[in-house]
């Protein structure tokens, strides 16, 4: 019987040709450049890797990019895993183990014809390891796919809800021997590994591992809020620590003291970095670790929720070549994520970008990123004067946390850079006294400072299962507080109103699987960005009282937080709740 081979491999006679077949496809779409393809090709002489792969690894391309090229380079579908139908008995015939490291994902078997994902469609073998777990007389059908789409999706199904107990019970020695892929790997190896990859799938920002008298907590943190995961016997927590404080290059032996580390893993093909902090408490040693997922964190600024209105008042403030732009609020406001937005979008071959960091959390190509380092010498305010030695173009300061480091920015400024800072304080207008008590006057500050802007995370509904209702009497008169607000009518809401009452349509959150019971899914900026313009040039010079600037702001346009706000509820994009933990709506005038 004639065997069918239905996707077929480049020779080792024809690699060099498809090698370059693919690097000239993807210069000729001027998503690289030529040194970069040669950097790759020494790269992959030496690793041994396919050239595409070498791309993505050093970052010239991303493993979108390469899939589009590859499915326009070998002829086949490309797929898109978010939005694909996946059969799980038919990814699951698989081992998890297998699929991973051939980085194929069978999606469906119908007729004889089996849908594989495949990162790689000339990787032969990868499909041949994959075809043992069917029927022979099947024809494999690849279609082209992200390789972190594939391994997100592999991981999303790996891992059953009863597998941390089975952990645990292996610990105490009553469960079966573990499976022979995993009969080489400890438990509590496992059982940590299985910690931080749920953390990750579902979002999380924080790991708390926190003891009490009998048992250790486990939370995490999705979008800004604090939910408990589980619970394990606290006679588990030595091993766990022990585990943790290794992978962070920490002291297993000092269980009375602050220390910090940290590690990175891959986890559904992306590398995820990972920042460790012990404290010791009265019931042992509390640890809680940051997850530093550049895949959730590296946003363009137009996906950071802005709406238009917001976008075109920053943009303007970003047109200008010279001064300090300034975000502010509280910590865990996404002050640092919305600068690495702007960065991102000024960063050039032409534009030279530095950075001063406590820590360097995300490396960007491009940008010269320097991290702070007291005990070397190295403060914000050394800092700067070291950058403004190396002839820079945009400078970025962490945080204006003294007067050294607000007098070195000015200079930076004064000397025709633009730089970019935060600073902890709850609006726009309250940025300048904040300035003036780390020793700035207003006639400094008039004519460098460009543009403040204010902000607060708040929680995105849920698009699943957010529940659609009229604004109550209480509400219609917060929701009132926007000027530009016009009161609609609610279909089949219609018996509920008179003449006289303004109704509107607003949602709040209900709770389903996709949200993880919680009504809500993602988190959006919530913004003020107060344009310094001439005219509030001229009074911030005169030390202007806050109100005349409001009013002058105003006159230009300027749109207070809570209305911003207000406007999202009115969209039906957070609830009225929501905004109300999060924003002070008695601004929103």
């Amino acid at each position: 019987m004639k065997k069918v081979v239905p996707l077929r491999a480049r020779s080792p006679d024809s690699e060099e040709p498809e090698v370059r077949r693919l690097g000239e496809l993807l210069l000729a779409s001027g998503k690289v450049t030529q040194d970069q393809i040669q950097i790759a090709l020494h790269e992959q002489r030496q690793s041994k890797e396919r050239l595409g792969m070498a791309l993505v690894r050093l970052g010239f391309i991303d493993d979108k990019a390469l899939a589009q090229a590859l499915a326009l380079h070998s002829g086949k579908e490309a797929i898109d895993l978010k939005t694909a139908s996946i059969d799980r008995a038919v990814l699951s015939r698989v081992p998890h183990a297998v699929a991973e490291r051939c980085c194929v994902a069978p999606l469906s078997l119908e007729q004889n014809v089996l849908r594989v994902a495949v990162a790689d469609p000339f990787d032969i073998r990868a499909i041949d390891e994959i075809r043992r777990y069917f029927p022979r007389k099947i024809d494999v059908r690849g279609l082209i796919a992200p390789q972190t789409q594939i391994l997100e999706t592999l991981g999303s199904y790996a891992r059953g809800p009863g597998e941390f107990t089975d952990i645990l019970n292996e610990l105490e020695g009553v469960a079966a021997q573990p499976k022979e892929s995993e009969a080489r790997t400890h438990p509590v190896v496992r059982l940590v590994d299985a910690l931080l990859t749920d953390a990750v799938r579902e979002g999380a920002s924080d790991i708390h591992l926190e003891p009490e008298a009998s048992f250790v907590r486990l939370r995490i943190r999705v979008d800004g809020v604090l939910r408990q995961k589980r619970a394990v016997h606290l006679s588990y927590w030595p091993q766990i620590s022990h585990r943790l404080k290794i992978m962070a290059g920490m002291n297993i032996a000092d269980t009375r003291g602050m220390q910090d580390g940290r590690f990175h893993m891959q986890i559904s093909g992306s590398e995820i970095d990972f920042r460790v902090a012990a404290m010791p408490t009265v019931h042992g040693e509390n640890i809680v670790i940051r997850v530093l997922d550049h895949r959730r964190a590296l946003l363009p600024l137009d996906a950071l929720g802005y709406d238009a209105a917001a976008l075109k008042q920053f943009q303007r403030v970003l047109e200008r070549p010279e001064g300090i732009v300034l975000v502010t609020g509280p910590t865990g406001s996404g002050k640092t994520t919305t600068l690495y937005a702007v960065l991102k979008q000024l960063s050039s071959v032409d534009v030279n970008i530095m950075t001063l960091e406590e820590p360097v959390e995300y490396e960007f190509e491009l940008i010269r990123q320097t991290a702070i380092q007291e005990q070397q010498g190295i403060g914000f305010a050394e800092g700067v004067r070291g950058i403004l030695r190396q002839a820079p173009d945009i400078i970025f300061v962490g945080e204006i946390r003294d007067d050294d480091t607000a007098r070195m920015a000015l200079r930076a400024a004064m000397t025709g850079h633009q730089v970019f800072s935060t600073l902890h304080c709850n609006d726009s207008f309250g940025a300048l006294p904040r300035l003036s008590d780390l020793g700035l006057s207003p006639r400094t500050l008039s004519g460098n400072i460009i543009g403040i802007v204010a902000q607060r995370l708040v929680r995105n509904l849920c698009p699943k299962c957010k529940r659609v209702r009229p604004a109550t009497a209480e509400e219609c008169e917060i929701l009132s507080l926007e000027s530009a607000t016009t009161p609609v009518s609610i279909p089949g809401f219609a018996e509920a109103q008179t003449p006289f009452e303004p109704m509107f349509i607003i949602a709040g959150p209900t709770g389903c699987p996709h949200c993880n019971g919680t009504g809500y899914k993602g988190r959006s900026a919530v913004v003020e960005i107060l344009n310094v313009t001439q005219e509030i040039d001229e009074l911030i010079a005169r030390d202007a009282p806050q109100a005349a600037l409001r009013a002058q702001a105003k006159a230009q346009g300027f749109r207070p937080m809570g209305a911003d706000g207000i406007a999202k509820v009115l969209r039906q994009e957070t609830s009225l709740e929501e905004l109300r933990r999060n924003v002070d709506l008695t601004r929103a005038k």
